[in-house]
């Protein structure tokens, strides 16, 4: 089973599909042509014999130069079988669609960026016959965003710098800029950003900073007792020195409060993703996944929605 920070790592460029050619142009300085539009295409390559093929993301761009199959692998650790998967993956969206295939992979990893990087060459040596380079954006390369002028001009880049260089020592600059840089979109972009980014944060400090700056922002936490764990925080500062059980309240409702207001962020974001699939949501549907209250179950929800044929087949073998 993938984990949250591998889908997250790739689903950013299927909510956001302009990201990913401005960090081929910006990181790469891979002169890509600006698409004109672009399609979310099925991910699964899967052929008729038992063997599934599945790539993390797959988008197709129309330029003015020609059409292109961006391949998006979200890689989190070195795997020697992506010398054979890769250029399969690539071989059959060419046959299948007749476009050019481009593969793009995405690591928090500066080990595995620089593995992903060498070229696949198959065949007899210094005559291949099928040479894969791929194209990395990683820690190496990827801008770390600190500056919150800089965050404000690109915010889905400012993003990407937070997903890759969160594990930094320039995590919590990093972090500031991009809250800061938040409150200038739509609350609805905002909000699947900050779910991206919550879940690639794999230090447990950077994460309950992350945390506590969208509880500052109120970015989720819109629930009666949120608020009122906030106004109980300012309070605190004026009146230090109160009972010890009062304190131990205002810390259980704070935690209280959080977890309630991720739980309703993460429902959301499971019927936001199905809405920009254009699929159907029922109210009983609808009505399930905000009623549930259990973050793991949401995360499991979040993950089938992006696959699933039918807004329904989210409970299915529950």
């Amino acid at each position: 089973m993938v984990g949250s920070t591998h889908e997250a790592l790739h689903r950013i460029f299927q909510k956001e599909p302009g990201l990913l050619t401005k960090a081929l142009r910006q990181v790469l300085a891979l002169p890509f042509p600006e698409p004109r539009k672009f399609a979310a295409l099925n991910v699964d390559l899967t052929e008729a014999q038992p063997v599934e093929r599945r790539v993390d993301t797959l988008l197709r761009a129309e330029t003015e130069q020609g059409t292109y199959l961006l391949v998006v692998e979200s890689q989190g650790e070195i795997d020697d079988r992506k010398r054979g998967s890769w250029p399969y993956y690539l071989s059959y969206l060419y046959e299948k669609y007749r476009c050019e295939p481009v593969l793009i992979v995405i690591t928090q990893s500066s080990a595995t960026a620089k593995w992903a990087s060498r070229p696949i060459q198959l065949g007899f040596p210094g005559w291949e016959s099928l040479t894969v380079r791929p194209l990395v954006l990683g820690p190496n390369n990827v801008p770390v965003i600190a500056d919150k002028r800089q965050a404000e001009s690109d915010v889905s880049l400012a993003a990407l710098s937070a997903m890759t260089h969160g594990r930094g020592p320039r995590a919590a600059a990093i972090l500031e800029s991009l809250a800061a840089a938040l409150k200038t979109i739509d609350r609805d972009s905002a909000a699947v950003l900050v779910q991206f980014v919550d879940s690639c944060l794999a230090d447990s400090k950077a994460k309950q900073m992350w945390r506590d700056l969208m509880t500052e922002i109120q970015y989720f936490w819109r629930h009666e007792l949120a608020e009122q764990v906030r106004e109980e925080g300012r309070e605190e500062g004026r009146e230090q020195g109160r009972e010890q059980g009062r304190e131990q309240g205002r810390q259980e409702g704070r935690r209280e409060g959080r977890e309630q207001g991720w739980a309703e962020a993460k429902a959301e974001t499971v019927l936001q993703i199905l809405q920009w699939r254009g699929m159907p949501v029922t109210f009983a549907v609808r009505e399930r996944v905000k009623a549930c209250t259990d973050l793991d179950q949401l995360e499991a929800w979040t993950q089938r929605a992006m696959h699933v044929t039918d807004a329904a087949e989210l409970f299915a073998g529950e």
